[in-house]
């Protein structure tokens, strides 16, 4: 049991690792080109998350999720146009992905 545990441990630290590094560069790509960051997490939070902090001054939210099979960066303007009518209807702001 104390092998499978760590093992668990290790692999979660792992996926921890690439994910962050993943996420990581579309969130530094993102704010290098001007475009906002709405969320930031480290693994999927369908219907609540574990933590979440929202700095001050900052349009963007850090959490982290309870579902360890990746995470997310929410970029503005980057929308699914099947789902999201309303801000399609809506002209592009500049610090949004479509424009």
């Amino acid at each position: 049991m104390e092998i499978f545990l760590i093992k668990l441990l290790q692999f979660l630290l792992a996926i921890s690792l690439l994910v962050l590094l993943h996420e990581g560069g579309h969130f530094f790509f993102a704010k290098l080109f001007g475009i906002r960051v709405e969320k930031f997490y480290l693994f999927f939070d369908p219907y609540f998350h574990l933590f979440e902090f929202k700095p001050k001054n900052s349009e963007t939210a850090y959490g982290i999720g309870w579902l360890p099979l990746g995470g997310y960066c929410k970029i503005a303007g980057m929308i699914d146009e099947s789902f999201d009518t309303e801000q399609m209807s809506k002209p592009a702001e500049s610090w949004e992905f479509r424009s």
